[in-house]
């Protein structure tokens, strides 16, 4: 049997079900940031209420014995209106008091106000904001009229600790922020998020036309997080934690528990229903010869269906070769287990590749700098 269409082959890298998902609310976002990968975000489209239904059933069909994220993505999710956006929160309440769902969504901060917390507090929400630190650093964080729109993010924030919503961050790490580590991370240490993660710029979906991060730069901006993160004073590092847990699960015995793990699908649900696996970036991007990556309609179909049969799914069973490839050829693969479906695809216009940027800036790069300041040879 063609080992890239083994059923058995593919529950060794993914799990046959799915703790996390990803679903777009609405299309439209308020901003144009300059390095965004999302295609088509100026249209106004809004998920349709059958598809949130269908999301919850599925959730329920697949009978797991594990909670699951649904993470509302973008667009800006907060785009949509609360009381249509409340609408569709309904149809996963029952299963968010059964302690079967939680909900996290990922927001620009510029819509943030009262009303919004509110939901935030009544469903229980995890809040990511996306910021890039200071404001000299959101130059690339821009509204349609092409207005920064940093004093929008940080009011959205105030409103947040006012009503004592907790939230994290998430910063993208551009050529022009890259060499200014500590300016970000002081930002970070008074902002008052839980930890942030540091995404380091990549060529993805739309965003091929800027210039990439120097990777000696890199190399230098995570060191000085892992000096920050030994002084154990400031704000937590979601890269630097990761792999802290690696290497406390590898200390104690039990590093197994780690690698036996597999990656989670994390299906992507469109405002209409259509499912990509692996990484939500994929969802929007052109590729006719892998069907735009869409695995089926959640109208037409259940996900547990559709997880059945992804094995067969072309892009899917050759990120399934590469990640076996990544394991055979790669030293980091205990601790990484592998790049992200998106970054292969958009580096190297396939899946069945190995190293990308994305693994030597974000995965290799924090585990060189840690092991150099902790002389771990």
């Amino acid at each position: 049997m063609d080992i890239s269409t083994d059923r058995g082959f593919y529950e060794r890298y993914v799990s046959p079900s799915f703790a996390q998902i990803f679903l777009q609310p609405t299309t439209y976002c308020p901003a144009n940031c300059t390095y965004c990968y999302l295609p088509g975000r100026d249209a106004r489209n809004s998920m349709k209420l059958e598809v949130a239904d269908a999301v919850a059933a599925s959730i329920l069909d697949q009978n797991a014995d594990h909670s699951v994220n649904v993470v509302w993505h973008g667009g800006e999710p907060l785009a949509l209106p609360v009381p249509e956006f409340i609408r569709r929160l309904e149809s996963f309440e029952a299963l968010r008091r059964a302690g079967r769902v939680r909900h996290t969504v990922q927001t620009n901060g510029m819509l943030i106000n009262e009303a919004w917390c509110d939901v935030f507090l009544e469903y229980g929400f995890n809040v990511g904001i996306s910021i890039d630190g200071p404001r000299e650093a959101n130059l690339n964080r821009v509204n349609w009229a092409g207005r920064p729109f940093f004093d929008h993010i940080l009011r959205g924030i105030e409103t947040l600790k006012k009503r004592e919503v907790k939230f994290s961050a998430i910063c993208v790490v551009t050529p022009e922020t890259v060499g200014r580590p500590n300016q970000l991370l002081d930002f970070f240490d008074s902002l008052g998020a839980s930890h942030v993660g540091f995404n380091v710029e990549e060529i993805e979906g739309q965003n091929i036309a800027r210039p990439d991060v120097d990777e000696s730069a890199v190399a230098g901006f995570w060191d000085a997080v892992v000096r920050h993160q030994r002084r154990g004073t400031g704000v937590r590092v979601r890269e630097i934690q990761r792999l802290v847990d690696y290497l406390t699960l590898a200390r104690n015995g039990k590093k197994q528990l780690w690698l036996d793990t597999p990656n989670d699908p994390g299906p992507a649900v469109s405002w209409d229903g259509r499912v990509v696996l692996m990484s939500p970036e994929l969802m929007g991007t052109r590729a006719p010869h892998y069907d735009d990556f869409i695995v089926g309609n959640i109208l037409d179909e259940s996900l547990p269906s559709m997880l059945a049969r992804a094995h067969e799914v072309k892009y899917v069973s050759e990120f399934m070769h590469g990640l076996a490839e990544c394991e055979t050829t790669c030293s980091f693969w205990d601790m990484c287990r592998g790049a992200q479906a998106s970054n292969r695809y958009a580096e190297r216009s396939h899946f069945a590749v190995t190293e990308t940027a994305h693994c030597r800036n974000t995965r290799q790069a924090p585990i060189h700098s840690m092991a150099a300041a902790f002389d771990i040879r």
